[in-house]
């Protein structure tokens, strides 16, 4: 059974750690295709730095070029 992630702020880690995970590929593809400047306004502990940290991954592991 997969465990829940509490507090974990690291993408990498999370998918190495078989952690629950919400897959948001569409948002991320639209944010990355849909604009230019992002505010993120969100609560404490919504998943912000998951986020930010999901894109480092993503770009790391696909550079543009």
């Amino acid at each position: 059974m997969k465990r829940l992630p509490i507090g974990t702020q690291a993408f990498k880690k999370l998918r190495t750690d078989n952690a629950v995970y919400v897959d948001k590929t569409e948002y991320v593809y639209n944010l990355i295709n849909n604009g230019s400047v992002y505010f993120l306004s969100r609560p404490r502990r919504f998943g912000k730095s998951l986020l930010v940290s999901t894109l480092k991954n993503l770009y790391e592991s696909y550079p543009l070029g």
